[in-house]
């Protein structure tokens, strides 16, 4: 099975270096591939200083355009599994393999690494309760329980490869609303209990008022646009 490890990055200068070494060393027969969205520090030169395999986008676009480029990369190149792996260093690569062979096993299309999978750990603050009412929104509309739908680490089959690279999946984006799509489908969404670590460096998006305007948007998606795709 061919897997492709894709890496969104945007200003990750800080990260990205040692999330590439540490994917690289503990998975070595895993692919990767670097899409640079527009960065304006120094995450393009890094990147191709070290002789990465990186793709630059020339202005910054948004994770959801990032990430279709990233599977039209991976239906060009032939590969039969993409995992979704953040620049930051929040994902641990000892995952991947065993997301690889889950997705093998269970004939899923999306498996997903979970934090809260075994109940020993529950989401706290405003992302936690953005997150159950994600969850209790999935369960609602396709009867699927999704424990942690934010979850950024994702494997994705070669049936998901294939929705997100074709010309007409300019509205679809990987985040939970498309989770709950795949799931209202038919798709196979399967969890796998996983541990991540807090960003190793850089600045996340994600203050209160962003974390607050993406779970209504998430929501609202789930609620109303699942039903008129």
């Amino acid at each position: 099975m061919r897997v492709l490890a894709l890496v969104p990055a945007f200003n990750e200068e800080e990260c990205i270096e040692a999330t590439i070494s540490s994917l690289v060393s503990t998975c070595p027969g895993v692919d990767y591939v670097i899409v640079n969205d527009g960065s304006s520090d120094d995450t393009r030169a890094i990147c191709e200083g070290k002789r990465m395999n990186i793709v630059s986008l020339p202005v910054n676009t948004g994770l959801a355009s990032g990430f279709r480029c990233g599977m039209k990369y991976a239906k060009r190149h032939g590969y039969d599994a993409v995992i979704q792996f953040d620049a930051d260093g929040q994902h641990l690569p000892e995952y991947v393999l065993p997301m690889v062979k889950r997705l093998v096993e269970t004939d899923a299309d999306v498996v997903i690494a979970s934090r809260y999978l075994d109940g020993t750990v529950r989401p706290s603050g405003a992302r936690g309760a953005g997150s159950r009412l994600i969850t209790w929104l999935i369960h609602v509309t396709t009867g699927a329980t999704v424990t942690d739908p934010t979850s950024g680490m994702r494997i994705y089959g070669r049936r998901m490869i294939d929705m997100f690279s074709a010309p007409s999946s300019f509205d679809i984006a990987p985040e939970p609303d498309t989770i709950a799509l795949v799931a209202r489908k038919g798709g196979k969404v399967v969890e796998m209990q996983a541990r991540m670590r807090e960003r190793q460096g850089g600045e996340s998006y994600l203050n209160l008022v962003n974390v607050l305007r993406y779970m209504s948007r998430t929501c609202l998606s789930i609620i109303l646009f699942q039903f008129l795709r």
